[in-house]
């Protein structure tokens, strides 16, 4: 037997590759790279000291933005349409396509700017649990308002065009935080932005969510949200066992090893072996948030509800509280990660509303993707590019390794240690 047959597979050492079965691709996994010197470019950290109140910032109340129109002075949420939007209701349709190698269709759509606070100095973790509640709630409330004209309603109002309802478009609601993720303004917002297209990600994830119920009988992220759980779970028995406790269902009498306990409890043992159990980083009673096992961003996460929930509306007032909560929780160690307001992109997908509220839709399931750029520290980020771009997605820690560096934060902002928001 040759010396390479003899290694021990070590996923921190040894590069492998992932699948993602959300989106039908492989994800490369090589931890060993961050023992090597970085000695590329370094950001500039993100901005601390931002003013509460700029009326040269188009985004706080009263403020007059590019078109003129001035904002109210609003003191929760607040929605309008986008002054610059990509997408436009009224754009001629390009004709017919001619060739099979220049094909194009018609693009319409509606792009809107949701604020979740009057102040431009807080972000959603230094945010109250009853102000994100609110966000919450404004997310709900237009996707029921929407969702019986729209197919993928996560934002969005449109009005008749030439005398006729408007078509069923597609809609996303998605959050960049930091000017590292092409935030060109520090106050607290989202944007919507509706199509009358289904978008390729939307659309990847439709097809391999409906296909994995097809073959397996369940919903592809209920189930791995409740592996995820239940390894979490498998994981405390073990540890009880190795500390000297034991399950209530022995005898107080009763004693065993911990090399026996995979015989006892078979789930323990794949657990183990696949390491289920290191992805989570925080969960309540209705959420679950983990390092998907098969992240490509450095420090990727997946926020799951427990339960099967196709859409926003669905969720129940509990739901919402404790999604509030485990939101404030999520962010405040990612800011506490580096000590600095972490940069994402963030999104949230649901199952398709509109004509396919009478459709079967139970393989898709709520939930929401992070996706933060920064590696080593504040100023050392993660590039996709060269071999992301022209190969194959690719990381540099498993995320293993990045849900136990999370779950080890403090869950109190590093900002409020010692005083009071506002003081």
């Amino acid at each position: 037997m040759d010396s390479e047959s003899k290694l021990r597979f070590d996923p921190r050492e040894h590069q492998h590759l992932r699948y993602n079965p959300l989106r039908d691709s492989w994800v490369l996994v090589s931890a060993h790279r961050m023992k090597r010197p970085w000695k590329g470019q370094v950001e500039k950290p993100p901005e601390e000291n931002i003013p509460r109140h700029d009326p040269n910032n188009p985004l706080c109340p009263l403020s007059t933005r590019a078109n003129g129109e001035v904002n109210p002075e609003y003191d929760s949420t607040f929605l309008f349409d986008n002054d610059f939007p990509a997408l436009q209701p009224d754009a001629p349709d390009p004709g017919s396509n001619y060739h099979p190698l220049f094909q194009a269709k018609a693009a319409r759509g509606i792009c809107k700017v949701m604020c979740f606070h009057p102040w431009s100095d807080i972000t959603l973790p230094l945010m109250q649990p009853g102000e994100i509640r609110k966000v919450i709630d404004k997310w709900a409330e237009l996707i029921e308002e929407l969702g019986s004209t729209y197919p993928w309603v996560q934002r969005i109002k449109a009005s008749k065009q030439n005398g006729r309802a408007p078509q069923s478009l597609p809609a996303l609601i998605f959050e960049n935080r930091g000017a590292m993720m092409g935030c060109s303004n520090p106050h607290p917002h989202c944007q919507i932005w509706a199509s009358s297209f289904l978008p390729n990600e939307p659309a990847l994830a439709e097809r391999c969510q409906r296909e994995y119920l097809r073959k397996h009988g369940e919903a592809m992220l209920l189930r791995y949200a409740r592996m995820e759980a239940q390894a979490q779970s498998e994981k405390k028995k073990g540890l009880e066992l190795e500390k000297g406790t034991w399950d209530a269902s022995f005898d107080d009498n009763d004693s065993i090893s911990l090399a026996l306990f995979p015989f006892f409890f078979p789930s323990f043992l794949l657990c183990q072996l696949m390491g289920l159990w290191e992805r989570v980083v925080v969960e309540n009673e209705h959420w679950l948030v983990v390092v998907p096992y098969w992240a490509t961003w450095p420090f990727q996460t997946l926020l799951l509800p427990r339960r099967h929930v196709l859409r926003f509306p669905d969720l129940t007032s509990q739901e919402r509280d404790s999604l509030a909560s485990i939101m404030k929780r999520l962010l405040t160690k990612y800011d506490n990660l580096f000590e600095v307001s972490f940069p994402y992109s963030m999104g949230w997908h649901g199952a398709p509303t509109g004509t396919h509220l009478e459709e079967d839709m139970n393989h898709w399931q709520l939930h929401a993707h992070y996706y933060p750029p920064l590696l080593r520290s504040a100023t050392v980020r993660k590039f996709m590019v060269g071999y992301e771009m022209l190969a194959q997605e690719q990381r540099d820690l498993t995320p293993e390794q990045a849900a136990e560096r999370l779950r080890e934060l403090s869950e109190e902002h590093y900002r409020s240690r010692g005083a009071e928001r506002g003081a």
